[in-house]
């Protein structure tokens, strides 16, 4: 009986061998690669750039809209360009979701530098390629660092406003809320501090800030709350759609002056000024705050894990001709 044992036991092991053996390149052919499109389409990249420098001289809010636009895409069933789903060609349009709904912009800047290469390299270059590209390049067109991008993700076919509301962080959410949703997409508390200071651009509604300006308990300065008080009326309903910028200082240069508003009871979100409100994360706002080429290195590094969470490669998925559509 022993040797019986035995002898399936090396069977088995030589059977586990041989298969890890034979689907070994498949795996590795399926990972992530900064050289993905270098032979397929060379101008790839280029084309992308181009697109989003045109549409951040336009308006110059657009280079946070499209950090944001990744950041939820990735949030939810991963980097697979699900966000850009519209209601038609999905039921389930994670553009309808709560975080989402009259708020996440940039569909159109994608839609253009997808297009420009359809004409390039048709059915080659997918949309959650061209939403990591592009985030990348809106950051520093606004003064922010640039990184690598690793490329070779494809396109889902489903959309899950489910999931949107469940993942997406809300501008009430708690630091524990924070730390937990972040740890479940497997970021830490500094991806998490460095991620946030995308805040330092971008623009917010009033109705996302109002109880937080109104609310005589809030840990607001003051001052500050009275200036924001001047473009969002005190009644719900009134003004929901007035925007005000993040970061009061400098709202349209992508620098580390947010961790100085936050310390300084300035967050104009809930959401972001529990990053400073005697929790776990004090420490990183203020080391941010006090250096700004750390900040710089780690918000580069948090995007780029951010990027890689459950992207779609090899034969998974599909790749988008239009982005909005399941064509």
């Amino acid at each position: 009986m022993a040797a019986l044992s035995s002898s399936n036991s090396f069977a088995s092991t030589f059977v586990l061998f041989v298969l890890l053996f034979t689907f070994l390149p498949a795996f590795s052919n399926a990972q992530l690669s900064s050289t993905f499109y270098n032979t397929r389409c060379p101008l790839a990249q280029t084309a992308i750039n181009s697109a989003v420098l045109q549409a951040v001289a336009a308006e110059r809010r657009m280079a946070a809209s499209l950090i944001r636009l990744h950041f939820h895409d990735c949030f939810v069933q991963g980097c697979d360009a699900s966000i850009l789903l519209d209601e038609q060609a999905s039921a389930t349009s994670e553009r309808d979701a709560l975080q989402n709904r009259d708020s996440v912009r940039g569909f159109e800047v994608i839609e253009s530098a997808k297009a420009t290469l359809e004409g390039l390299c048709p059915g080659v270059v997918s949309c959650a390629d061209i939403l990591a590209v592009a985030a990348r390049d809106a950051s520093a067109a606004v003064g922010g660092p640039s990184w690598t991008v690793k490329l070779g993700r494809r396109d889902s076919t489903t959309a899950s406003r489910d999931e949107a509301e469940r993942d997406l962080p809300l501008f009430t959410s708690t630091l524990q809320e924070h730390i937990s949703n972040f740890a479940a997409k497997g970021l830490n508390t500094r991806d998490l501090v460095a991620l946030s200071g995308s805040h330092t651009i971008g623009q917010a509604q009033c109705f996302t800030f109002r109880d937080r300006i109104y609310d005589d308990g809030s840990d607001i300065d003051a001052g500050f709350a009275a200036t924001r008080k001047s473009t969002c009326p005190a009644a719900a309903g009134n003004g929901d759609s007035n925007l005000a910028p993040l970061d009061l200082v400098t709202p349209t240069l992508f620098d580390n002056v947010y961790f100085r508003n936050l310390i300084e009871k300035k967050g104009l979100l809930q959401s972001d000024q529990v990053l400073f409100s005697g929790g776990s994360t004090d420490s990183i706002v203020r080391e941010y705050n006090s250096n700004a080429v750390t900040f710089r290195a780690d918000f580069a590094n948090a995007m780029i894990k951010m990027g890689e969470i459950s992207p779609l490669t090899g034969e998974d998925g599909v790749i988008r001709r239009i982005c909005r559509s399941l064509n």
